[in-house]
């Protein structure tokens, strides 16, 4: 009886958790691995700023949606074969203590996503499943069912393998190998990045944190909420990476073009004038810059000031009703011009894919072609930031390797 050879093409998260499951529940299998770059697992170590935010609690997820702007059908269905309660048994069963932040992202103890990389490195090498790296997948082939069903990999030095099953885990950004095969793709445009700013009051406010912030897009329904983060180009921290995620497709098409606003507070503009008329009616002979509102910096409040026409040594008594117009919609539809967008470190994460209707959602494997499967980025599928990505990457690739 001939060996089934089982190729998966992509050591990232969801290619190297495919390949320690697929060897597990097929130990007479040959499961090979082939990585077009230098190392395996190369995003997972900087992943989390170097900590590896691997999962998440999901405590704060109302909606599956509101965590996968895409794919979260596919996701629904892929946690019922490995969920983020599975995710966290999985790792400490290897060995890898875990907690979970306030903001319920679960990194390791340890603090080192080196810890992670070396686990699924060491479990590949002790199962036996074999890594190639500097192998580059340029074209997958069917064969003909009826002479031996199965697959030829076409790699970049013009060399071939041939496989019984495959695994595409080569994440949005790498679909050429695709290129001959008829499978949907959905075009693969950034997501998780920041957004340059043409103003030079808030590049002034560089390192500054409002910890509870809004963002939309003028003109559309697209908006977040979190930790926002000044820079030296723009805007940055989670409500951005958020709402790049969200509006990924519409950014693409307006060519990262639009009008940001933001609503410093988080509060409605009936709350705001509220805080107005009582700060005016507590304090009139104060000078509006020295009473600003809880969780806006010194710095902040004064550029807001001069946002809003109004000198820092006006007092509380001196505010009209113009005045007050003008503080209330800044501080609740602050409008800045988005001028572009910066990629953020290196977790640089896709929007597109093969299309999620191109797979069977109980196994992820091609509709149209028996015998090769997809998991990981390479889907349709992506989240926000909070460990949301590695979840879809340690489920779905565990998926399709229950499935081989």
């Amino acid at each position: 009886m001939m060996t089934r050879r089982i190729a998966i093409i992509g050591a990232g998260a969801a290619g190297c958790f495919c390949a320690v499951e697929a060897k597990r529940r097929n130990p007479d299998a040959q499961v090979s691995v082939f990585e077009a770059g230098a190392k395996p697992l190369a995003k997972v170590a900087v992943t989390g700023g170097g900590r590896c935010n691997l999962t998440n609690t999901f405590r704060d997820v109302a909606r599956l949606a509101d965590a996968y702007p895409r794919g979260e059908k596919l996701v629904r269905r892929a946690f019922e074969a490995l969920s983020p309660a599975d995710t966290v048994r999985w790792w400490e069963h290897e060995g890898v203590r875990l907690t979970a932040q306030p903001d319920q992202c679960i990194f390791p103890v340890s603090q080192d996503a080196m810890q992670i990389v070396r686990t699924l490195e060491n479990l590949m090498r002790r199962l036996g499943v074999e890594l190639r790296c500097g192998a580059r997948v340029a074209g997958i082939a069917p064969e003909d069912p009826a002479d031996a069903p199965g697959f030829t990999l076409t790699f970049s030095d013009g060399s071939t393998a041939r496989a019984d099953r495959v695994v595409v885990t080569t994440g949005g950004g790498a679909l050429a190998l695709l290129d001959g095969l008829d499978i949907p793709i959905v075009d693969p445009v950034p997501s998780l990045f920041t957004f340059k700013l043409a103003d030079d009051g808030i590049k002034a406010l560089t390192g500054t944190v409002v910890e509870d912030a809004t963002l939309s897009l003028a003109g559309t329904k697209f908006r977040s909420r979190g930790p926002l983060l000044l820079t030296d180009w723009g805007v940055s921290g989670p409500a951005t990476l958020k709402l790049s995620s969200y509006a990924a497709r519409h950014l693409a098409d307006s060519g990262y073009a639009g009008s940001l606003l933001i609503n410093w507070l988080s509060a409605g503009e009936d709350d705001v004038r509220a805080w107005i008329s009582a700060t005016k009616e507590a304090a009139p002979q104060k000078m509006v810059a020295s009473l600003r509102p809880e969780g806006l910096s010194e710095r902040c409040w004064k550029h807001l000031l001069t946002r809003s026409g109004l000198r820092e040594d006006i007092r509380w008594a001196e505010l009209g009703r113009k005045g007050e117009n003008r503080l209330a919609n800044t501080l609740t539809a602050d409008c800045y011009e988005i001028t572009g967008r910066s990629r953020f470190k290196d977790e640089f994460v896709t929007a597109g894919g093969v299309a999620c209707s191109a797979v069977d959602p109980s196994s992820l494997e091609s509709r149209r072609y028996p015998g090769l499967f997809f998991a990981g980025e390479v889907l349709d599928i992506d989240a926000i930031t909070g460990g949301f990505n590695l979840q879809a990457a340690w489920s779905t690739g565990y998926l399709a390797a229950c499935k081989l």
